[in-house]
């Protein structure tokens, strides 16, 4: 017979036991299923004049590429199969400093299109642990004050030259522009604001109207900086950095967003003053912290269409 005493003592181990198993499925799902669990998502965007053909951008961000994660590589590689018209790149594509080569593979027949890019703070400074949760009440860009100071120690420049070879636009604080199907396509980009890199100064000016479509490009999508694209005429701004929270609460959405866009715009296709924004919650995870929850890595198909 169980005694009394061995009965209570079992109940009292019973909820936090529960608990902590409970904790531990939650984080095994999140670090190992849903960090893998990739999807595409479409949006279409009524961005263009009459009678002009539509164009497909498939857009990525946030790799945060270590040469070990050969599922993400596998994967971006298959986009292509989209047969997409242009790629756009957001940034943080790096996390280690040996993942240029295994992230120019991740691309691949993508480098074969036209493309742009911009760079992300984890594009020049490699990941350090801190504690996440402080992502609830600060953004992570005041923990990259102490090594500003400092060169950048991931290869930035040899990952910005490589895409460049392949004929791809660096969009960091300028102006490009391409042909793109039968699209003259006109992009500003700015450098990363969330570690003070971005200089809207450089690129500012109206649009030119005798471009077909007219993209801003960053990182981080600030509102500062987004309401200077859109006052000087940009159709369509992508932005990455968000994770699109990385985690959230079902019927909620996310807890916090790392930088100064609202929460209901942490990712996905908004309107923003005139323009359209579309915010990619990211392909990875910093490896410092490398768990989704409600919140599936992600790339975007675009679809550039008339406006009604």
């Amino acid at each position: 017979m169980v005694s009394s005493g061995r009965r209570t003592v079992r109940k009292l181990l019973a909820v936090p036991l529960g608990l902590a198993g409970a904790g531990a499925a939650t984080f095994g799902y999140a670090s190992v299923i849903e960090r893998n669990w990739f999807r595409l998502r479409r949006f279409e965007v009524p961005v263009l004049a009459a009678g002009r053909p539509s164009i497909k951008i498939l857009h990525l961000s946030d790799a945060h590429l270590t040469p070990n994660r050969e599922r993400l590589i596998h994967w971006v590689r298959s986009l292509d199969a989209l047969e997409p018209d242009l790629v756009v790149n957001t940034g943080d594509a790096l996390a280690h400093r040996d993942s240029i080569g295994p992230f120019l593979d991740a691309l691949g027949p993508l480098l074969d299109r036209p493309g742009a890019f911009v760079f992300g703070s984890n594009d020049l400074y490699a990941p350090v642990f801190k504690n996440p949760l402080r992502y609830l009440w600060r953004t992570s860009g005041k923990d990259y004050k102490p090594r500003l100071d400092r060169d950048p120690d991931l290869p930035w420049r040899e990952l910005g030259s490589s895409l460049q070879a392949a004929g791809w636009l660096d969009l960091n604080n300028k102006i490009g522009r391409l042909k793109v199907g039968a699209l003259d396509v006109e992009f500003g980009g700015i450098d990363d604001s969330h570690i003070g890199r971005d200089r809207y100064d450089r690129i500012a000016g109206p649009v030119d109207p005798q471009a077909d479509v007219h993209l801003g490009v960053m990182h981080s999508p600030e509102p500062r900086n987004m309401d200077r694209f859109a006052a000087d005429g940009y159709d369509l701004l992508l932005a990455g950095h968000t994770h699109g929270g990385q985690v959230c609460v079902p019927f909620y959405g996310a807890l916090a967003t790392n930088c100064g866009i609202d929460r209901p715009r942490v990712k996905g296709l908004h309107r923003h003053k005139g323009s359209w924004l579309h915010v990619s919650a990211g392909l990875g995870t910093s490896p410092t912290a490398p768990f989704r929850f409600c919140c599936p890595p992600e790339a975007s198909l675009l679809t550039l269409v008339p406006r009604p």
